[in-house]
């Protein structure tokens, strides 16, 4: 049997496509190439050798004083990268280097009609050749950019000139040219003339800068030119108060040579801004502001206005009150279409928010922080691969379940032990998007009633108020297409299946009574966490809600006794025609009692008993009941060596169809064992050298069933900072 993979070689070199419409994994198919035999897909059925690389990098450069206002650096680089070291073969472009130098005249005075000015000069070459390979990035990340060449431009050898002068006075006015030539020997020469300029008049600042690059290369010519200008002024006067208004373009025209006209990689938007903002200094600032940008595109040979966007922005922060916090910020935009033929845009309005508070009230018995955030975006429906990684690294764990070797999206479960996290789960975008809503609710609180009712002294209702604490927490994230409506109710269910995208929701409620007393304690918890998501294949829907009552009693120094019930409702639903093998609604209800012995900080050990009931409720109604026996030792060496054993007996009884445990519902009623007796044991000594470097030797063993022991060891080594 043999069993394909592809990999993306990009558009026009490959022989596959990708379906879109894959309904348990992904589905490729052939395509015929083009008139001239040229691939026409992007994926190929091959897996690209990695081969063992070695990059090393000499430099050397040296710094000359040649006086106290002037200075002479110079840089040598040398690399040497060998793609593949188990190949003798084309060893001769191995070899790159590179080399620049610079002179620069700092500090000068002179005098300009009736001002006293200091002017500043560079001098500057560069040199790179196209094999040279730095350990790090060479230039900037906006470099290639810069001089309007593409993000994916090959490497060439590259050759910088550039001279600048800056003239500045005490009054705060500056003025700076700089000039540049960069050179490709692929036939790319560009000259960027850079300005830049700052003064101060009568209390209004003005900064403005101007990059305009003229460039010609293979088959295009072009210029991209940069104007950025911002006015504003600080009003003393009225509280500190900051007016201004800005303005920024980006003008990017690529011309055709041979046909006259632009690009389709030709662009230009203009931005314009009004501000108005409170004294940044202070812990209550609040700022207003409206811009406009309008987008152009090419149309033959010039840009055309495509579309124009309207948006008011207002946002304060309270910071000044230590028990009470908040910050708010929201955007209103108005998107509105002046040309269609030029823009995949539609005409829109859309809203960002964030809201934040937090609360910290009557000496601690309030306590908790709130999230308010809502705005829009693109989305693609999601699809996901599973992809093997190193034994105990992943997450997952492949089932068989139909017995025909092949990896199917419906046949992989949560690992539960080490040995069987053998894949991870990757997601990856489609290609279609779509407009999107999103909305985003989180609460934290703490009722803390010790805070004003002190425990000592207090007697019957305060006495149960001193000894009893809670916390709650909900999250809430939704996500659906755009229908013109914003989406600002994050309680609302009234959300259809041909709009969602994805619904997450947790909520957690815990109850402690007597929590920090050395006698007994006591705690409920109520959680409830739900997902709703649409994949390639449909929607998948999760939820779990936990009942769980713990009751904690010292019976004597050494001695802790301890009792857990749990009540589960576990649920997954899949739309998906192949993907119904998955569904299930799983009721759980469970009691584990457990006796721990401590003595000193030297030794720790734990015997428990767990009784777990588990029914499905849909479909077959699979059920299994499992008595577990545990015994935990924990033993401290000294202060830097500990040493732990822990041994499970699980006597499981399965009532289901022949066959059932392997299946999805049998993974989860089972809990990744055989019916019958299944026997789990680790060891695992951990020892500290040199007070932050940590050792750990681990030894897992398992024998589910009639299944084969499974043997799993684990060596580690780590530092502690």
């Amino acid at each position: 049997m043999y069993s394909l993979s592809f990999t993306y070689v990009g558009p026009g070199k490959g022989n596959y496509r990708q379906l879109l419409n894959a309904a348990n994994g992904k589905v490729f198919e052939w395509v015929s190439p083009g008139p001239n035999n040229e691939p026409t897909g992007d994926w190929e059925p091959v897996s690209f050798l990695v081969t063992p690389k070695q990059l090393q990098m000499f430099a050397a450069g040296f710094e000359y004083q040649v006086s106290s206002k002037s200075s002479l650096k110079a840089e040598l680089a040398m690399s040497h990268y060998d793609i593949n070291l188990f190949s003798d073969k084309d060893k001769g472009n191995d070899n790159g280097f590179a080399g620049k130098i610079n002179w620069k005249l700092d500090d000068q005075p002179a005098r300009l009609g009736k001002r006293m000015i200091r002017w500043q000069t560079n001098l500057g070459f560069e040199y790179v050749q196209d094999r040279f390979k730095p350990l790090e990035r060479l230039r900037n990340v906006e470099f290639l950019r810069d001089w309007s060449l593409p993000f994916d431009a090959a490497p060439a050898e590259e050759k910088i000139i550039n001279a600048s002068v800056k003239l500045s006075d005490s009054s705060g006015t500056r003025f700076r040219y700089e000039i540049t030539n960069y050179n490709r020997n692929d036939g790319y020469n560009g000259v960027r003339h850079f300005l830049d300029h700052g003064m101060r008049y009568k209390g209004w600042n003005l900064s403005n800068q101007l990059s305009w690059v003229s460039f010609t290369a293979t088959g295009r010519s072009g210029r991209f030119i940069r104007p950025t200008i911002d006015l504003k002024k600080e009003l003393a006067e009225f509280y500190k108060i900051q007016v201004g208004a800005k303005y920024m373009g980006e003008f990017n025209e690529l011309n055709n040579k041979l046909a006259d006209t632009l690009l389709p990689g030709s662009f230009g938007f203009n931005i314009f801004e009004l501000y108005v903002k409170s004294n940044e200094a202070l812990p209550n600032k609040w700022g207003i502001s409206y811009y406009s940008r309008n987008d152009l595109f090419p149309s033959k040979t010039f840009l055309k206005e495509a579309d124009r966007s309207h948006n008011f922005s207002v946002s304060t922060e309270l910071l000044k009150n230590e028990n009470h916090q908040a910050k708010f910020s929201v955007t209103y935009r108005q998107l509105q279409v002046i040309d269609p033929s030029l823009t995949r845009e539609k005409a829109d309005k859309s809203i960002l928010g964030r809201a934040e508070y937090s609360v910290n009230e009557w000496k601690g018995l309030l306590t908790g922080t709130m999230l308010y955030e809502l705005g829009a975006g693109q989305e693609p429906k999601r699809e996901f691969s599973y992809v093997p990684v190193a034994i105990g690294q992943g997450e997952y764990f492949w089932i068989d379940y139909n017995g025909n070797g092949i990896e199917e999206l419906n046949e992989f479960e949560i690992a539960l032990y080490p040995d069987q996290k053998k894949y991870i789960r990757v997601f990856t975008p489609g290609s279609e998007f779509v407009k999107s809503n999103y909305l985003q609710f989180n609460y934290s609180i703490d009722l803390n009633p010790k805070a004003l009712v002190p425990e000592q002294g207090s007697r019957g209702f305060k006495r149960i108020l001193s000894k009893s604490s809670t916390t709650s927490a909900l999250q809430i994230s939704k996500k659906n297409i755009a229908s013109g409506k914003f989406l600002f109710n994050p309680f609302s269910s009234q959300l259809l299946d041909t709009n969602l995208i994805t619904l997450s929701s947790f909520f957690s409620n815990t109850y402690f009574y007597n929590r920090t007393s050395s006698k007994w304690g006591l705690e409920f918890t109520h959680s409830r966490s739900s997902a709703k998501s649409l994949l390639t294949y449909g929607f998948e829907s999760r939820a779990l809600e936990t009942f769980l009552g713990r009751l904690r009693v010292n019976l004597g120094k050494s001695l802790v006794s301890g009792w857990v019930f749990r009540h589960v409702n576990n649920e997954l639903n899949t739309t998906g025609s192949k993907f119904t093998n998955r569904n299930y609604r799983v009721v759980q209800r469970s009691f584990e009692p457990n006796l721990t012995y401590v003595y000193k900080a030297n030794l720790r050990a734990t015997i428990g008993y767990s009784y777990t009931q588990k029914e499905n409720r849909i479909d077959s109604m699979e059920s299994s009941v499992n008595h577990a026996l545990t015994g935990d030792v924990k033993y401290n060496i000294l202060n830097n060596s500990s040493i732990q054993a822990k041994f499970t007996f699980n006597q499981i009884q399965f009532r289901a169809y022949q066959g059932a445990a392997n299946t999805t519902v049998g993974f989860i009623l089972l809990d990744g064992l055989l019916p019958g007796s299944n026997y789990l044991w680790n060891l695992d000594y951990t020892k500290r050298l040199a007070g932050n470097i940590e050792i750990s030797l681990q030894y897992e063993g398992r024998k589910p069933g009639d299944a084969r022991t499974v043997h799993v060891g684990r060596a580690s080594i780590r530092a502690i900072f």
